[in-house]
């Protein structure tokens, strides 16, 4: 991970108490035993951890006041103390009102009403958390390099390859030189033509999928601008990254595996990057845009006989 990425995960300026739930989320995978349970304690009773002392909190987890101070600064706040006035905030704000959280396990013998229902409920709950993480500052720099980019190489297996196809298509249909490789094989060899002045972007729920981070690799070696979106900002993918742009993903069940809410998250932040480069390249992509539905306009007629 650069240090730019890595001041975003530890700089000064705490996050708001409404994103807090979300990083505990995204942070949490990635953090020692001892630390989970004090993320898992301050995210799943707020009020009653914010009344903690140092001390106390460490005594209700079971760790220790270093464990609590060192989960505290890597959720983004400078100590503790900033720690409890988030919590404090948290918690007021589930009391005014807010609806109680809704199970997200799927049981085999559940009707189809709840399942749609606690999907919903999920995806709606892993978009919130991923637009709360999601560093804008990052993503603009993001925005910036491709809307400037010669090429755009996209790489992604599995689910996170069906992310790439839709952020490819969406960048040709603005102008751009868009390409989503699902071979590994044909990721790096493209990879090895890359240069300044294009771009390369690795999509990998993990963090550690080693057939998107060898090409992103390459990329990163050959003087490229290399984009990591992933569920694990500090995972092996960010070392090869200048940006990283983190994606949230619901708890994992039987029935939900992770590639599905990983998918929504990631469709999020291709989605915010394909606008912002819209945006910035109004001019062209507006007229390319539309030449693109005039030229498949006659294939949405439907057909007389």
């Amino acid at each position: 991970m650069t240090s730019d990425v890595k001041e975003i995960f530890s700089s000064d300026s705490p996050p708001a108490p409404a994103a807090l739930a979300a990083k505990v989320r995204t942070l949490a995978p990635s953090m020692t035993r001892s630390m989970q349970l004090v993320a898992e304690a301050v995210a799943g009773d707020p009020a009653g951890c914010a009344a903690l002392t140092v001390t106390g909190l460490a005594e209700r987890t079971g760790t220790s006041e270093a464990t609590v101070v060192r989960t505290a600064r890597l959720l983004g706040y400078p100590g503790y103390r900033d720690l409890r006035l988030a919590l404090a905030g948290l918690a007021a704000h589930q009391e005014s009102g807010r609806a109680p959280a809704v199970t997200a396990d799927i049981a085999v013998d559940d009707p189809i009403a709840d399942v749609v229902a606690k999907l919903a409920y999920d995806e709606q709950q892993t978009l919130a958390d991923t637009a709360a993480g999601l560093d804008t500052v990052q993503l603009g720099a993001a925005v910036v390099a491709a809307s400037t980019a010669r090429r755009i190489d996209i790489y992604g297996v599995g689910a996170s390859s069906l992310v790439g196809q839709d952020l490819a298509q969406k960048l040709l249909r603005i102008g751009l030189i868009a390409h989503a490789h699902m071979d590994p094989h044909l990721a790096v060899t493209n990879a090895v033509q890359l240069r300044s002045g294009d771009v390369a972007i690795a999509i990998t729920h993990s963090g550690s999928t080693g057939d998107v981070i060898e090409p992103l690799r390459v990329a990163f070696d050959r003087g490229a601008t290399t984009i990591a979106i992933t569920g694990r900002p500090d995972g092996p993918v960010t070392q090869y990254a200048d940006h990283v742009l983190t994606t949230s993903t619901a708890r994992e069940s039987e029935l939900r595996p992770a590639a599905m809410s990983s998918r929504t998250s990631q469709l999020l932040v291709v989605d915010c990057l394909f606008i912002g480069v819209a945006q910035r390249t109004y001019e062209t992509a507006a007229p390319a845009l539309a030449a693109s539905y005039e030229a498949l306009a006659h294939r949405h007629t439907p057909r007389t006989r």
